[in-house]
């Protein structure tokens, strides 16, 4: 039950006002002089007060300040019998939700401290809400105990605090969101919006208006006009997701907010300012787009003042057993399931496995199977089909060794051709990427197909 404070020294008029409020739900304390209210906020907590600006001792608005410096969770709402915009006015400059002119009717009081009460806890979820982000993304939190992404951990903690732009690189699927919302999350600027758009998801045509807000009539369907995430963001972050897709018109349009942090709507001529971090990511390898003329070299290097290389979960296959167990125990959470275990068969057909999707792939597998379980353990049958098959084939090629033996050198030249093989299917042929697959010269790999016969099938041409 919401607790209010009611002040007047016109007893019928703070009677009355009790009542309603009484009457309505609310436990209500009544004060007719101000040094008594004082009394009572120093010894209660109230969701609101609401108090006379013209008291015989302590003014209205002396208690105003006094509750907004010594109780700024609670909402001070201000009766007024002159009702003067200047005092009105005043009393919202100092701190006051809202004013009420009297004489004052039962649904009028009724109504503001509804309202108030509402206000008040929307802004107490969205400092709740604010907490449970920044405990979110405090970076103990990250997952990965290998080298590599390790590496990543530590450059996010040295650039989080500043405001220079961060390029993040990687995947798809490898976490470069998570990776922004920690930059900001971990900045002074924290308590501030953290506004995301993916340029590759919003037509050019209205990336723009996206970006930047558009002005009334400036363009057809423009029936107001419209703040963009750049002024939506201000004092905050504007996370640039997929920036690679970026048309170059816009790419021109984006290098003068990160030059001069200005900008104008869409349809206006009224320049607007900005303070904002802004952070882009991709999937896309921009110094190639920079040398094919797709992206402009002046946005690359204005945007990779910190360059942060996401690995790929496959280059972190140490941490996949922790990712593992973390997504198991938010599943079963989430879930209400008891999944206690992965067996060690899955978990070994876990880690062999390459992960095309990444991070993003592992976590929506994990939950997959914590929701399709029977029992309290996931086997290798419980994984999906791709994943046994990989295990599988890897198993044959791991295989025991028989009690007559094996011809060790003729082992090693199937073992051989099949991984060469392997990379030629998965790379459409292409030899130059088979080759970097397996981490060999191309003039290497050419020597070994010769060697073995391996031709490309007719069917393949």
């Amino acid at each position: 039950m919401e607790k209010i404070l009611v002040v007047d020294d016109d007893t019928s008029v703070l009677d009355v006002i009790s009542d309603v409020l009484r009457n309505a739900g609310y436990a209500v304390d009544a004060a007719a002089e101000g040094q008594k209210a004082i009394e009572y906020i120093d010894a209660e907590f109230y969701d609101a007060v609401i108090t006379d600006l013209n008291l015989p001792d302590i003014d209205g608005m002396k208690i105003l300040q006094y509750v907004v410096d010594q109780a700024p969770d609670t909402i001070c709402i201000i009766l007024t019998g002159y009702g003067t915009i200047k005092s009105s006015v005043e009393a919202i400059k100092i701190g006051a939700f809202d004013y009420v002119t009297k004489p004052v009717t039962s649904d009028e009081i009724l109504m503001v401290i509804e309202k108030a009460l509402k206000y008040r806890k929307l802004q107490r979820e969205n400092i709740l809400l604010k907490k449970q982000l920044r405990r979110k993304y405090r970076f103990k939190n990250f997952i990965g105990d290998s080298k590599a992404i390790q590496k990543v951990f530590e450059l996010i903690e040295k650039v989080a605090d500043t405001d220079s732009t961060v390029l993040i690189t990687g995947e798809s699927g490898t976490g470069k969101e998570l990776i922004a919302r920690a930059i900001h999350y971990n900045s002074y600027r924290r308590d501030n919006p953290m506004v995301v758009i993916n340029c590759g998801a919003i037509p050019e045509e209205l990336l723009e208006s996206e970006l930047f807000g558009h002005e009334k009539g400036a363009f057809t369907g423009a029936h107001k006009m419209r703040m963009g995430r750049f002024e939506l963001a201000n004092g905050g972050t504007v996370f640039l997701d997929e920036i690679g897709d970026m048309s170059p018109n816009l790419q021109v349009k984006l290098l003068r907010v990160l030059q001069e942090k200005k900008f104008e709507r869409v349809g206006g001529t009224r320049t607007l300012e900005v303070d904002v971090r802004v952070i882009a990511a991709t999937n896309k390898n921009l110094t190639n787009a920079v040398n094919k003329g797709a992206f402009r070299h002046d946005l690359y290097y204005r945007l990779s003042v910190i360059p942060i290389r996401v690995p790929p979960l496959r280059h972190r296959k140490s941490d996949i057993p922790l990712l593992v167990d973390f997504f198991r125990k938010k599943f079963n959470r989430e879930k209400r399931k008891r999944i206690a275990r992965f067996s060690e068969e899955a978990m070994e057909a876990l880690i062999d496995y390459e992960w095309p999707g990444n991070v993003r792939e592992l976590e929506n597998t994990v939950e997959r199977v914590v929701i399709l379980a029977d029992g309290d353990s996931i086997e290798l049958d419980d994984l999906p089909e791709v994943i046994i098959e990989k295990a599988r084939k890897t198993e044959s090629l791991t295989g025991s060794i028989p009690e007559s033996g094996i011809s060790f050198g003729e082992a090693v030249e199937e073992y051989e051709k099949r991984l060469i093989l392997q990379a030629l299917h998965e790379t459409n042929w292409v030899k130059t990427k088979a080759a970097k697959l397996l981490h060999i010269n191309r003039t290497t790999l050419i020597e070994k197909m010769k060697k073995k016969k391996i031709y490309r099938p007719a069917a393949a041409s």
